[in-house]
This record gives C-alpha cells, structure tokens and sequence, in this order.
C-alpha cells in the first residue's frame, strides 16, 4: 500500500542530531536503502534499481528552494513513501491552496470518470448539443464539431479568453457564452491554443451532462475515495464551477492526487480512474506555443534525463511533476499572486527538478 506520510528512520535521527533537517518548519527524509554504487553505470533512461533520494542533491535542491522567494512548498515522494516536506514561507502543508491552472488537470480526471459512469459518451462526444441553450444566435457550424477531447487537449479552435482577453471574459454576463461566441482561429481538432475558457466549457459539460455542480462530482468522485478535501472553488455568474482556474488543494492532498496518476488510477487497491485514462491524459495530442512542451488532456509533458515528466501547471508555479521510470511525484507550490515575475520563476522550478531532483532519484540513497 502506497505510504502518504513520512516514517522515522535512523538516517533522519542523525540527520535531526546534527540539525542538517530542519529548515523553516520542513523535513528532510532520505533513508531508503540503495543499490551499491555500479548501478551508476546504467544508461540515463534505464530505469534504476535504487530506492530513496542521494540526500546531498536533495539538501542542494532545498538549499537552492530555500533561496526563491516565490516558492512556498515542496513535497517529494519516491514510490509512495514522502520523503521531504519542506514548508518554506505562506500557509501549511495541509491547508487548501489556490493551484490555479492545475486545475484543468483535475477537471480532465473528472471528465474521464464522468465517460466510464456513463455520464459522457466518450472523447469523441460533440458538446454543442450540451451547450445549446448558449449557443450564439447564429453559431459558426464548426460548434457542431466541438468534442470533448477537443476541450481537454486545448484544440477547440476557439479565440483565447487566457492572456489580454481574461479580463474581458471573467467579467462578461455568461462565461459559456462568451467562450463560445470567440471566433475560430484554427479548426476544432487543430492546433493547441491555450484557453482556460475552453477548460471552462468542459465544466459547463460535467455540470449539465450530470445535473451537478462540478464541485460536487469533485468531492464525490475524487475527495472521498482519494481521502482529500476539495473547498468550494469560485463560480461563474450562471453558478458553473470554474472550469481549469482557482480550485483549492493542500500541497498534501495535491500529492495524494498525484499519486493517484503515478499509480495508473488506482490507489490503495481501489480502481478510481478508468482503466487507460492516465496514458491518454499523458498522451501528446497538441505542443505549446511558448515552452514547445506537449499537451495531452490537462497534462503537459516534457523530457528530462532522457525521462518522460508529466506535469500540472498552474499560474505563479503551482506544481505537480510525475516521473513514471523513477516511481517519482513532487508538489511544488508558490504564491498564486500576480506578480512581475511569476512566469520567471517557472524555468527555477524545473531547473530543481532537472538539476537536482531527479538526479537524486536517479543516485538513490
């Protein structure tokens, strides 16, 4: 059974000792038994026989987390076992967050339960006869060809509501109907162009399809069986839940989410994802303009050391890495505040999991 909650271990006594583990309210935890040192020979993308984290390259990567002012919380576990906590500045461990765009990466969970409980008929399913009490008045026929895969993956073809027009959109009348009322840059099913008014849809369809609110399914779907608590989230004037912005998640219970994606939508022995929804979800169907990442159904995903990692993002650095080949998943979480500089901090916080967290994965303990 997947352990959630770090456990006592001589290596951390020693460490706590010397007072080496301790660091604004965090806790350092690398004593899983490793391999001698041969396997370093192995290829990078092998997958290696270690356990733990080298916990010099952990204390480096914490060192270098303590040192960006923006960065509120790490969590890292290797094969269900935590092995650091560390609580930098802002709120607890276990207090709700806003994760902001991670978000989508829930809403897409909720949307593959939704099609195995029969709710949606599958991806391929078209939303406009879902949506059409706000449809405009006299629809663009490419909102016929709308489908739920296509607002998962980003591939809606609509105009953005993200970036210069998020302003204009979240203080429209209808959220719906202002989403759907964009022109067509591309052809649904074309390219990825990044709109959380497309995410925004989908929650429109959970709500509808099913007659409940989409925090309800959340709850329902994913905060029971998962163990975590899931708030109310802000809701558009309609009283949709907002689709891919502004959930909240403590950085633990965000872990535990990750969790549930690391272990292929099973946990603690209980199906909670349908049987091959995680390799979809994780599934390249559209590449980011800016980063070049792929983007699957509200996962991206990059390489690193030869090594596939998926990831949720959020605005500001709100973080949920799974690396499958090292048995790996880390929260990272940041202030969610509008700032200069929040997108500059993005490329800091893959560079811990580059640089260091994963190489430490890698080395074991």
């Amino acid at each position: 059974m997947p352990r959630l909650f770090p456990t006592p271990c001589p290596a951390l006594m020693r460490r706590l000792r010397r007072g080496l583990a301790v660091a604004a309210g965090g806790v350092l935890m690398a004593c899983s038994p490793g391999p001698a040192d041969g396997q370093a020979d192995r290829t990078e993308a092998a997958r290696p026989d270690t356990r733990g984290l080298d916990a010099a390259m952990v204390e480096r990567a914490l060192v270098e987390a303590r040192g960006l002012d923006r960065l509120h919380a790490v969590i890292i576990a290797r094969d269900g076992e935590v092995l650091v906590e560390e609580r930098l500045r802002g709120p607890g461990l276990d207090t709700p967050v806003n994760i902001k765009s991670a978000s989508k990466s829930v809403l897409s969970a909720l949307t593959g339960i939704a099609i195995e409980r029969g709710v949606l008929e599958g991806v391929d399913q078209p939303v406009a006869p879902v949506l059409a009490a706000d449809l405009p008045a006299s629809p663009d026929p490419r909102l016929s060809d709308l489908t739920v895969g296509h607002l998962l993956s980003m591939r809606a073809g609509l105009g953005r509501t993200s970036g210069d027009q998020y302003g204009r959109w979240v203080t429209s009348p209808n959220w719906v109907r202002h989403a759907l009322a964009r022109p067509f840059e591309d052809e649904p099913g074309g390219r990825m162009i990044y709109s959380t008014g497309t995410s925004h849809l989908m929650s429109a369809v959970l709500t509808r399809a099913s007659g409940r609110s989409t925090h309800a399914l959340a709850v329902d779907w994913l905060g029971e069986p998962l163990g975590v608590r899931i708030p109310p989230w802000p809701r558009d004037p309609q009283g949709v839940y907002f689709g891919g912005n502004d959930m909240l998640m403590s950085p633990r219970d965000l872990l535990r989410f990750g969790e549930l994606y690391r272990l292929d939508g099973v946990i603690d022995g209980r199906r909670i994802l349908p049987e091959g929804w995680v390799e979809e979800s994780w599934r390249s169907r559209g590449v980011s303009p800016w980063s070049g990442n792929g983007y699957g159904y509200g996962w991206f995903t990059r390489r690193s050391g030869g090594r596939d990692v998926h990831f949720a993002w959020g605005y500001g650095g709100q973080m949920l890495f799974i690396v499958p080949g090292l048995d790996l998943t880390v929260v990272m979480i940041s202030d969610p505040n509008p700032h200069p500089r929040a997108e500059s901090h993005l490329p800091a916080l893959h560079a811990l999991m580059d640089r260091d967290i994963i190489p430490a994965a890698v080395r074991g303990a």
